[in-house]
């Protein structure tokens, strides 16, 4: 039932978490002209909890829906992003109460910068460079969750091979490391490390560090 998860869940501590059924916001990341990436980030409105702090779109997960349902119902709501339009790429539980309560962040990409609009929750909607999110004043507890959410830079070589135009069409991209993190694979930041592809498995959990050059097999490119 849509907003039956609305309300505050408490824990043994006395510390109160919004979300009956936990919590899920959206990390939508965009190509910046140039190379590199933009990061879709809420001001959040005075009124709300840690009103004038910088965050993202997300909220409360009603009792039918996962937790990327929520994250980009989210979004969509107080964003006004087509979830028809965002690839999602992984996510990651990033804060939990004793109660049992969970926050997860859905990492997703998207071809281009979206226009956005704001309901009542945003002050303000901002795409921002990956690297100037740390220099705004965060929500506290996406503070403590962006060093494991920010994704480094790398840029794809894809000369020599012949899958070469169908992977430069769904580039730029977010690429899911699980414990090592996020990359973002980009075919226009020359200063960025390279990235090759490998037509099979190496061995390694599907990639390997050879020489400073991270290598990804095809099937964490094109999923």
């Amino acid at each position: 039932m849509r907003g039956d998860g609305d309300g505050f869940l408490e824990s043994p501590d006395g510390t109160r978490q919004w979300g009956l059924f936990g919590a899920a916001g959206l990390l939508l990341r965009a190509p910046r002209q140039g190379g590199g990436a933009l990061v879709l980030l809420q001001h959040r409105a005075p009124w709300s909890h840690q009103g004038g702090t910088w965050a993202l779109p997300g909220g409360a997960r009603d009792s039918h829906e996962t937790s990327v349902h929520a994250a980009v119902r989210e979004a969509q709501e107080e964003a006004g992003i087509d979830p028809e339009a965002v690839r999602v790429r992984g996510s990651r539980v990033t804060s939990t109460a004793d109660s049992g309560w969970t926050y997860t962040t859905v990492v997703a990409d998207v071809s281009e910068t979206l226009a956005t609009t704001a309901n009542r929750e945003s002050a303000e909607l901002a795409w921002v460079p990956e690297e100037e999110v740390d220099a705004r004043p965060l929500h506290p507890g996406f503070a403590v969750a962006w060093p494991g959410l920010r994704a480094a830079a790398a840029r794809l070589e894809l000369d020599g091979l012949a899958e070469a135009a169908a992977i430069a069409a769904v580039l730029p991209r977010t690429i899911d490391l699980a414990d090592r993190g996020f990359l973002w694979l980009d075919t226009h930041d020359a200063a960025a490390p390279t990235a090759r592809i490998a037509q099979r498995e190496n061995g390694s959990g599907g990639y390997a560090q050879y020489e400073e050059a991270l290598v990804l097999t095809l099937d964490q490119v094109l999923d």
